[in-house]
Formats: C-alpha cells, sequence, structure tokens
C-alpha cells in the first residue's frame, strides 16, 4: 500500500513538473534609464515593452508560454548596467530588450553572452556594440557611422563655408556620433574650426560657450544627449549667439523643447523615418494613444525589439538565444512595427536610414526640405 502511495505521489508530481514545464513563464528584460537625467527614455523604453508584451500574451504568448517582464534601471551608468545584467541572470531572464545607452549596453552584453542571454538593443548606435560583441547582440536601429555620414556630409553641403564645432560629452554613443561626423565631414573636404569635449551633467556650461562664442562659431554640432544639448543652447542664446543647433537622435523627446523652450527653434536632428506614420505601427500606435501616451523616440522600436524576440523564438520553436540570435543573423526577416527588419550577420538592421527632423512651436517633426 505505501509503495503503490509513493507512486501516485511520484506520478502526481511528475504530471505538475510536466504541466508547469509546458506553461511555465518566459522571464524578458528590458533595461534602460528608468531614473536620472535620461529618464524620458527609459519611459519610452519600459512603455513599449509593457504593450509589446501585454500584445504578444494576448495572442497567446510564445510556443505556449506566458511572458513575464523584468524592468532594469541602469540610468545609464556603465556600471549599474552590469549589476542590472546580473540581477536578470539571477531571475533567469532569456532576453533582454536593450540597453539604451550604448555606454551601458556594451558592457551588460558581456554578462549577456557569458550566461547565455540574447539581448536586442533598440537604441545603441555605437558601432561597438555589434563590430566587437558576441554572438548574442543585435539591434533593430541604425548605427553612428550611418548617422554619422548623413550628419557630416549635410553639414559640409550646407555650411562648408562656416565655422563649424563639433562637440561630444565622452560618452560611448556621444563621442561615436560625433567622431563619425566629424569623419564624414573631413572626408567632405571640410575641417571643422573646432572639437571639444564637455562633461554630461552639469548645468553650467558657461566657459564651454563663451569659447564658441569668441571662436565666432556659426554651427554647433553636439554628440550627446538632449539635457546638455539642450542646456548648452539655450546658454548660447543667452550670450547672444545665434549659431545653428546641429545634433543626433537623442534629441527626439519632447524633454527637449521643455529644457530650451524656445531657443530650441530650428533645432536640427538626424533620425530614423517616423515609426508613428508607418502603416504597420497604426494599430500599436492608436493603443498607445487611446491610453493617453505619445509614443515617441524609442517607444517603438523596443516594441519592435520585443516582436523580434517573440518571432524568432516561435520559428525555431525555442526560447535557446543562441539558435534565436542565428536564425535573426540568417537575415530572416520579422514583420514589426517599424516594418519588416532582417539583420546581417552582425546583427545590424540591413539598410538602416536616416532622415532630418526640425524643431518648431514646441514639436519636433521630419523637414522634407533637408532630405
Amino acid at each position: 500500500m505505501k509503495k503503490l502511495l509513493l507512486s501516485g505521489v511520484a506520478l502526481g508530481f511528475a504530471a505538475a513538473l510536466a504541466t508547469s514545464t509546458a506553461w511555465a513563464d518566459i522571464q524578458v528584460g528590458v533595461a534602460g534609464p528608468i531614473s536620472g537625467q535620461y529618464a524620458s527614455f527609459g519611459e519610452q523604453m519600459k512603455r513599449g515593452a509593457e504593450m509589446a508584451v501585454a500584445d504578444i500574451n494576448a495572442a497567446g504568448g510564445i510556443n505556449g508560454e506566458q511572458l513575464v517582464l523584468n524592468v532594469g534601471d541602469d540610468a545609464c551608468d556603465p556600471k549599474q548596467a552590469v549589476a542590472v545584467a546580473n540581477q536578470f541572470v539571477s531571475k533567469g531572464v532569456k532576453f533582454v530588450d536593450g540597453h539604451f545607452c550604448s555606454g551601458s549596453s556594451i558592457p551588460a552584453s558581456k554578462v549577456y553572452e557569458e550566461e547565455g542571454i540574447l539581448q536586442i538593443s533598440p537604441a545603441s548606435t555605437n558601432p561597438k556594440f555589434t563590430d566587437e560583441g558576441g554572438w548574442n547582440v543585435a539591434r533593430v536601429c541604425g548605427r553612428d557611422d550611418a548617422q554619422g555620414i548623413v550628419a557630416g556630409n549635410f553639414l559640409a553641403k550646407n555650411y562648408g563655408d562656416k565655422k563649424i564645432a563639433i562637440i561630444h560629452d565622452k560618452t560611448a554613443y556621444g563621442k561615436g556620433l560625433a567622431d563619425e561626423t566629424q569623419k564624414a565631414l573631413n572626408a567632405a573636404g571640410v575641417k571643422e574650426a573646432m572639437y571639444e569635449a564637455y562633461t554630461a551633467g552639469e548645468k553650467d556650461y558657461t566657459a564651454l560657450v563663451s569659447k564658441l562664442k569668441e571662436a565666432g562659431i556659426d554651427v554647433v554640432y553636439v554628440g550627446g544627449y538632449h539635457t546638455e544639448a539642450g542646456l548648452i543652447l539655450r546658454q548660447l542664446r543667452e550670450q547672444g549667439s545665434n549659431a545653428q543647433l546641429v545634433s543626433g537622435d537623442a534629441l527626439v523627446t519632447d524633454e527637449f523643447w521643455t529644457i530650451t523652450g524656445p531657443a530650441g527653434e530650428g533645432t536640427l536632428m538626424t533620425f530614423a523615418p517616423d515609426p508613428q506614420k508607418f502603416e504597420s505601427a497604426q494599430e500599436v500606435v492608436k493603443k498607445f494613444q487611446d491610453a493617453g501616451y505619445n509614443p515617441e523616440g524609442y517607444t517603438l522600436y523596443t516594441y519592435a525589439a520585443m516582436q523580434a524576440f517573440a518571432q524568432a523564438a516561435k520559428a525555431v520553436g525555442s526560447t535557446d538565444a543562441k539558435k534565436i540570435a542565428e536564425w535573426l543573423r540568417a537575415g530572416n526577416t520579422v514583420n514589426t512595427v517599424l516594418g519588416d527588419l532582417s539583420l546581417n550577420e552582425k546583427g545590424d538592421i540591413k539598410d538602416a536610414k536616416y532622415v532630418w527632423y526640425v524643431w518648431k512651436d514646441g514639436k519636433y517633426a521630419e523637414d522634407p526640405s533637408k532630405m
């Protein structure tokens, strides 16, 4: 009798184990600057990931399993990013949608590679992320070398006879973008009048602004984020400079205008074509808008990264990171809110495009006249 009872318990346990395995949760993560000076981008990422997970689960999940989202706050700090990565490891996370800053994505990727976790960044643009990354990295945004060519050629064509300053915040993203822009500008036969670095997180850039003004700079190209770019621009105007501000994709947040006010009028920046206008994004955009949220900047990119993971996992019938990474890097197409995407052998999207945006009346929009 005792043997039969034990056998029944064993069978019951096996059945329960089989059931829990068949319907287990898949732990996924989104990581970015949820707090700190770049928290507006963290909010975009969190919103995008939450909506994507909810929609994927509502459609049946992945291979019969539901996703559970873990949110990691790296504050765009490399050390904190590694700590977040280790926290994700301890939670059994299979996939990370992130990070935002290249300076966070690159060191965190080493942890993920060692632990067999797939990482797809919606926003990290530094070429080193995929050029020097492991088998496990990918992104659904473009690279700084592509963005820098667009910016450098534009500056050479439109301001070749003016005094151009290139400044950056010393971060992997900011310096990387500034250097790629400088490279393209110089290749076009134009030499910048000034190349300077500044420290992110400061509030007073009077010394830098005074130096720009005294040098008679006509155009300031900023490799950095909206917080510092906004302050530098405002202080330029306060000192009477009318220099044109030009920058990159880190200015795609309404918070830039909150910092600059009317001083931000006419600011130019490069970014990918606005995904909110894509036919592939209309249903999701409406969901966000109905919820009272504007899915600007990298919201839809974060959503798309989660879609890419889900579709690849379904295609290979597994959440095994290496199998998913191999499938994605083989050039297979994923259908996302950004349209149909395919990756190359490094994990970069093919045919990344950049266009020009302009800030006007407190809003940013594509500027066809600059294309």
